[in-house]
């Protein structure tokens, strides 16, 4: 097989998380005889750096031309001052509307091995399983006005929440159908009781549940969900919310594997682009340490095999491979509490090691 996949490492550690990621899809393309064709792209504070902009068009370009986009993090404190248009986080915002990345995808999956590691009781999670289905377009994010205002003669600010019903759809339609492949449940997540486009989310949501009887809806306030994570958080299936909250809480469920540097995420299109991220930041206080944990975004390249080119073998080699050597007692700083550490590359060659002993299967 032969694909051409857009690499914008960022900043930060994105960039050593990415170097080593694309080690290991090297890895999966000699033992499984594909051709990988890497393309890089600028994109957040290094582009705003070389180019001026957090979004340069020859990035967008780049994109568009592959078959998938592997981004590593934006973002770090050197251009907190920077104007509003020349933050790196435009960068990100930028490439998912060019890209129409509709939907955001995050697994939560506990590991046996990592149980001890996350700050809730082993019992609360072993199991978990879930889903976070993320509207990526729409919300307060984009909304426009957004800007500083005065009112009543102070100095004030406004941002606009909108959403339109198609918008509102098409994630609500994602989700369910991601539903009726797992354990048919569905949690639908708004604010019905003070916001507006939330009751007409939970419509929507209402409407969508009848073209699919054998799923059960659930509706949930964002205050309760955010509670319910922590209290019960194996009684999820799929969450599906809007921009704002999804990005809340996916990062509070994140902790229930232990560290953020363990979930992965994808984000989808409706022409098949996908773009697959790690959820954790750009961490730019251990940046070129070459201790940051490559976990996240290795598995974001196994979901890029699974879902932008259909190769779940290889997929699941890659994510038994990750499992393999956290079972090893193999970790990076983040999850040693003080213990022996391995770097991220040394992380990194302990996965292609276990890839090469692999079965290969023919297609």
């Amino acid at each position: 097989m032969e694909k051409t996949i857009a690499l914008l490492p960022g900043d930060g550690i994105g960039k050593e998380v990415l170097k080593v990621t694309v080690d290991v899809l090297k890895a999966i393309e000699e033992h499984f005889h594909h051709q990988f064709q890497f393309q890089y792209g600028l994109i957040g504070g290094d582009a705003i750096d070389q180019t001026g902009t957090p979004l340069p068009d020859e990035t967008v370009e780049i994109c568009k031309n592959a078959d998938a986009v592997l981004l590593g993090a934006v973002g770090g404190p050197k251009w907190d001052s920077n104007p509003p248009a020349l933050r790196p986080e435009k960068g990100l915002l930028g490439i998912r509307k060019q890209l129409d990345l509709y939907a955001n995808l995050r697994p939560i999956i506990t590991f046996q091995s990592l149980l001890d590691e996350s700050a809730l009781k082993r019992e609360y999670i072993d199991g978990v399983d879930f889903i976070v289905v993320r509207e990526l377009t729409g919300g307060l994010y984009f909304g426009e006005p957004s800007e500083r205002i005065t009112k009543d003669g102070e100095e004030g600010a406004v941002d606009t929440l909108i959403y339109k019903r198609s918008e509102i759809k098409r994630i609500i339609v994602s989700a369910f159908e991601m539903a009726s492949k797992r354990r048919k449940h569905v949690t639908s997540v708004d604010k019905a009781n003070v916001l507006e486009t939330s009751r007409l989310w939970r419509e929507i949501a209402e409407e969508v549940a009848k073209d699919y009887p054998d799923v059960t809806l659930e509706h949930m306030l964002v205050d309760n969900a955010a509670m319910q994570l922590i209290n019960a958080p194996k009684r999820f299936d799929v969450i599906v919310t809007e921009n704002m909250f999804g990005d809340i809480l996916s990062d509070e469920a994140s902790m229930i594997t232990g560290s953020l540097g363990m979930l992965p995420s994808a984000s989808l299109s409706s022409t098949g682009l996908h773009l697959y991220e790690p959820v954790h930041g750009s961490a730019p206080d251990i940046a070129g340490q070459n201790i940051a944990n490559p976990t996240a975004m290795i598995l974001s390249a196994a979901m890029m095999l699974r879902h932008s080119f259909d190769l779940e073998n290889e997929a699941k080699v890659l994510e038994d491979a990750v499992n393999q050597v956290l079972q090893s007692g193999k970790r990076t700083a983040d999850l040693a509490k003080g213990g022996p550490s391995i770097s991220t590359e040394q992380l990194a060659e302990e996965i292609k090691a276990i890839i090469a002993k692999s079965q290969t299967v023919s297609k």
